[in-house]
């Protein structure tokens, strides 16, 4: 039987750098506030003309770079974002003639926040059935796009970027198991409204009802760890590090508590990056490989939860 395991990751960053100071003289906020509610003190944001497919891109080629292999060597690639270039072709069609590779299926899978999570899952399932060998997942987002800049309830949350992984086909497992769940249920706690399906092009901006978000994520997460433990017959001690969504703080530190980890063992970029909903679980990832506290060998759990609502887990021996 084939698994698929990570060869290599990658990520990128918006050069444009905007602190919770800045942030205080465009909408009525406070900096110490913004930095003892959600950890967040600054985030990076795209320029003007800088586009999604130029995060991936360059997130891409790191990730290739630290795989060890060309881009032509790809047998899919999957982008997940909230905010393609374009309605089409996808942001990974895109990304494809961007790194001139040609034939293979390329796409994008929307799932917000828990984007990543849901792609890591769909990539593993294309290489443990025989279907793909290669796949590059990735994780890319300009939120910024979508915020209401008078709207200090999110403005101050979210930022740009993209990371990524190439898997590759292994006879022992790297990805172990991915859990994932979605309830449309509670689409109006957390949405951008407006579309050009519904008529509504020009509400398309986020709209958040913060503190209900904050307490079901908080629930919602600790459910999937879990749910993941069990499936697996882990227990707690086994995990060597949670690599989370990086909404808040808060929801973090809750997580960990669950899993008894202390916060040293919880890779945690959310103060410098803020909330880049898909994008956020690969930057943290790459960040952590890059700067060796995440070992070959090591148990990681990642999860994430999002609009939808959207949340599932992914149990990865690295």
């Amino acid at each position: 039987m084939k698994y698929s395991r990570v060869l290599g990751t990658g990520s990128h960053l918006p050069s444009r750098v905007v602190t919770n100071a800045d942030l205080e003289a465009i909408v009525d906020t406070n900096a110490t506030w913004i930095r003892e509610r959600t950890g967040i003190e600054q985030r990076h944001l795209v320029s003007e003309g800088e586009t999604c497919c130029d995060l991936a891109e360059a997130a891409a080629r790191k990730a290739l770079e630290a795989a060890g292999i060309q881009a032509s060597d790809l047998d899919l690639i999957l982008v997940a974002t909230t905010t393609p270039d374009q309605f089409f072709p996808s942001t990974a069609c895109l990304l494809q003639q961007r790194l001139d590779v040609h034939g293979c299926p390329a796409f994008d899978l929307q799932a917000v926040c828990a984007g990543f999570v849901y792609a890591m899952d769909v990539a593993d399932k294309f290489i443990r059935t025989g279907a793909a060998k290669h796949a590059l997942v990735v994780g890319a987002e300009t939120i910024s796009r979508l915020l209401d800049w008078t709207d200090r309830g999110t403005c101050v949350l979210f930022g740009d970027g993209a990371g990524a992984v190439v898997l590759g086909a292994a006879e022992e497992p790297g990805i172990i198991s991915t859990h994932l769940h979605a309830d449309g249920a509670y689409k109006d706690l957390l949405q951008v409204p407006g579309g050009h399906g519904n008529g509504r092009p020009e509400a398309a901006f986020m709209e958040m009802k913060g503190n209900e978000v904050f307490r079901i994520a908080v629930t919602t997460l600790g459910r999937i760890v879990d749910e993941t433990l069990e499936a697996n017959n882990l227990s707690k001690s086994d995990i060597d590090w949670l690599i989370p969504h990086q909404a808040n703080i808060r929801i973090i530190q809750a997580t960990a508590r669950k899993l008894d980890l202390p916060m040293e063992r919880v890779v945690v970029t959310v103060a410098e990056h803020g909330n880049t909903s898909s994008a956020s679980i690969p930057l943290a990832f790459d960040q952590a490989v890059r700067d060796g506290r995440i070992q070959r060998g090591q148990t990681l759990l990642m999860e994430a939860f999002g609009g939808g609502f959207t949340w599932g887990s992914v149990l990865i021996r690295y």
